[in-house]
């Protein structure tokens, strides 16, 4: 059975919000690249429940284990959890001259393809005006 606090219901929504600010976190690196979003999940509600102890998180793990008959052990999965947490925490942020490189990049990218857009377009309507020629 899983062991709450006493004031487990008043920090739900904290933990949520904390569980999602550290998902949008993992969002940014390549875990979810790595690792299977049930993963992802318990190592945000671990990172949440750190902070606002809501859960005994290695009662809530041992409970999960007991239960299903898994080919990985919790110890695999502590690994993993900490792995991704790893990921989290050497992530930094591109500095404000990276993001303008890469605002400049995409946006030479986005104007490249309306050019082969206006390029089609324009083959396709001389194609239609050779094709009227003809039949005339």
């Amino acid at each position: 059975m899983i062991r709450l606090s006493p004031n487990a219901f008043l920090y739900e929504h904290a933990l949520q919000d904390t569980a999602g600010r550290e998902v949008d976190k993992m969002m940014l690196t390549d875990a979810p690249l790595l690792f299977t979003p049930g993963q992802l999940a318990l190592t945000a509600l671990r990172t949440s429940n750190a902070l606002h102890k809501v859960v005994d998180f290695d009662s809530f793990l041992s409970g999960i284990f007991s239960h299903k008959n898994s080919t990985h052990t919790m110890g695999e999965l502590l690994e993993s959890l900490d792995a991704i947490d790893s990921w989290v925490r050497k992530y930094t942020s591109p500095s404000e001259k990276e993001l303008k490189h890469i605002d400049r990049k995409l946006k030479s990218c986005w104007g490249h393809d309306e050019g082969k857009k206006r390029e089609k377009k324009s083959k396709h309507k001389s194609r239609k005006s050779s094709k009227e020629a003809q039949n005339v």
